[in-house]
């Protein structure tokens, strides 16, 4: 009787070594994580991070946005 368990333990272990393997590995998005980062640049207004494609550059350096360019220009006239 002991060699009959034995046998099916190792009939069991083999099975879940083999679907074990038959797992494909999950796939990486190339998108998101294969990407290089972007740079990041900060706001010279508010200070908010952003990526450096989507700032906005000014006289005072680079801006999130169109409003807080003109607010920076405006506190701080060109000399």
């Amino acid at each position: 009787m002991k060699y009959l368990i034995l046998v099916a333990l190792v009939f069991v272990v083999l099975w879940l070594v083999r679907s074990a393997r038959r797992v494909p590995p999950p796939e990486r998005r190339a998108d998101a994580r294969g990407a290089s980062p972007h740079p990041m640049v900060t706001c010279a207004q508010c200070g908010v991070h952003l990526p450096q494609h989507d700032a906005l550059p000014g006289r005072g350096g680079v801006f999130c946005g169109e409003a807080h360019r003109a607010e920076y220009e405006r506190a701080h006239p060109a000399s």
